[in-house]
């Protein structure tokens, strides 16, 4: 920008002046600024927005569509202690009798002492083949399980040390299954400790017969083998090389040596409601979200701040103010409204229901104990929250009679397909809301397309007014420059009369 100096003839405040015949181009530059920054705040708001509606429709709305969210069981048994049980979808409701005849133990190895060659003294880590009396290059192996080409093997070298030595075997694995072995060599009482690194019979181990295996303690007698674990289900003999087995949809542990334990299996109420209940306080949540956003105040009376306004405030009064303009964007939105009375139609919705005796009925949610608060009694902003009669969390309603949990005990398939229905058609409903348009992407529920044209459109008018701005300034800039020049012209030749005249 050039440098302008002004005044200097005339005497007047030529920036005062010309800032005041321009004003109405700053404020044309002004407001376009101040309606794309709103702009932007109200997208950051449909962005955090449709983040909760998509992260509801992904996530707990998608699940509550299919039966396994319903179709939770539990199994409990008469003694805890000595057994775990995790039930799966497809375990059947039942009493089973279980004992648990033998825990699952892991293959261990307590070697022979070490000593060195002469017999006597004990070997430590730092000690090598040769101080043990051997030569040259000498093999060691284990044999895996039952299978003589199943081995670990390693190559000891005579300048290796003990440590050497169980770092190979510890890097080992056997040719055909790829097992490794835990090892050990403990210094204090000059011997190697091997186990197997998974229970059961199928991974004892044997040392291979050498003079190596022999003087590193390996042929030990202090051996004791790995077994299976051994359960009787219902009178049939299971067995685990690991402690736990899977039978019929029970995942089921082994803890301890027990007779006679009673596994009961049954439908988990309280799981399913509280699927519904998590569900139903995700959907007032968001329902909670839109109504605040839609019932605010307008606050017409804030509008946006100038440059010079901020100067004059506090940084505090300035988010304060800023803070009501941004909680009045979307005040009597036509989208939100749209989206609230969509859900809510649902929501109203009867579904057909198969009964526990074969007959067919329309039921509602009212049916199971939910419902809205009393409109007057209830908050604006949570009119549209659903109440579930007896839940102890609810102080509207946690004294009336719990129809869901004994509608779940009596019939928990009409319940699961009752809300299995009803979460179908409120996820079609939001999948409608969030379908793509000319003006919103998909999984949008609001015209996103739209707003970053008009983004766009903000940006091209601020240049635009920018330019008008500069050009108007330099006009006026220009006009004064003249007149400046014009006066100076006069002042020059005032003077020079003046000096004639004073010289006669």
């Amino acid at each position: 920008m050039p440098i302008r100096i002004t005044g200097m003839n005339s005497g007047l405040d030529t920036e005062s002046i010309i800032t005041a015949l321009t004003q109405r181009h700053q404020d044309k530059v002004d407001t376009n600024k101040n309606n794309q920054k709103k702009l932007t705040w109200k997208q950051d708001k449909w962005k955090e927005l449709n983040k909760k509606v998509t992260s509801f429709y992904n996530g707990t709305l998608a699940n509550m569509r299919f039966s396994t969210a319903y179709t939770k069981k539990t199994t409990t048994a008469s003694n805890s202690n000595a057994v775990t049980v995790v039930t799966g979808d497809s375990a059947m409701n039942a009493n089973q009798t279980l004992s648990i005849k033998s825990l699952s133990t892991s293959a261990f190895l307590t070697g022979n002492e070490v000593t060195l060659q002469n017999g006597t003294t004990a070997a430590s880590k730092s000690s090598t083949m040769a101080d043990l009396g051997f030569s040259g290059t000498n093999k060691l192996e284990f044999k895996i399980g039952d299978n003589a080409q199943d081995l670990i093997s390693v190559d000891v070298a005579e300048t290796d040390t003990i440590d050497d030595v169980v770092s190979k075997l510890r890097g080992a694995t056997s040719s055909v299954t790829g097992t490794s072995l835990n090892f050990n060599y403990d210094e204090n009482n000059n011997r190697f400790f091997v186990s197997a690194k998974n229970a059961g019979d199928s991974n004892n181990f044997t040392a291979v017969s050498s003079a190596l295996s022999d003087k590193l303690g390996f042929n030990s007698t202090n051996y004791i083998e790995g077994s299976d674990a051994e359960i009787e289900l219902n009178g049939v003999t299971y067995t685990s090389d690991s402690n736990t087995f899977s039978i019929n949809g029970l995942t089921i542990t082994a803890n301890e040596v027990a007779e006679n334990i009673t596994l009961s299996t049954k439908q988990d109420t309280s799981g399913i409601y509280d699927n519904i209940k998590n569900m139903l306080k995700e959907y007032n949540e968001l329902m909670k979200e839109f109504a605040t956003a839609y019932n605010a105040d307008k606050a017409t009376k804030y509008k946006m701040l100038t440059d010079d306004q901020k100067e004059e405030m506090s940084d505090k009064e300035v988010e304060e103010w800023e803070k009501k303009i941004k909680d009045g964007l979307l005040s009597g939105d036509e989208t939100i409204s749209n989206i609230r009375n969509g859900l809510k139609s649902v929501m109203n919705l009867g579904v057909d229901v198969t009964m526990k005796d074969g007959s067919t009925k329309k039921l509602y949610l009212a049916d199971f104990g939910i419902a809205t608060g009393s409109y007057f009694a209830t908050d604006e902003n949570e009119r549209d929250a659903l109440h579930i009669d007896g839940d102890k969390d609810d102080s509207v309603t946690s004294g009336n009679t719990d129809l869901l949990s004994a509608f779940i005990s009596s019939d928990p398939e009409a319940v699961q397909g009752f809300f299995t229905e009803l979460s179908r058609s409120l996820y079609g409903k939001l999948s409608d809301l969030m379908k793509g348009t000319e003006y919103s992407s998909s999984f949008t529920i609001y015209e996103d397309k739209l707003m970053a044209s008009q983004y766009s459109s903000y940006t091209t008018k601020i240049s635009d007014a920018e330019k008008a701005l500069t050009a108007a300034q330099d006009r006026y800039y220009s006009k004064f420059a003249s007149m400046e020049k014009a006066l100076a012209k006069i002042n020059s030749s005032s003077s020079s009369l003046s000096g004639m005249l004073g010289g006669n």
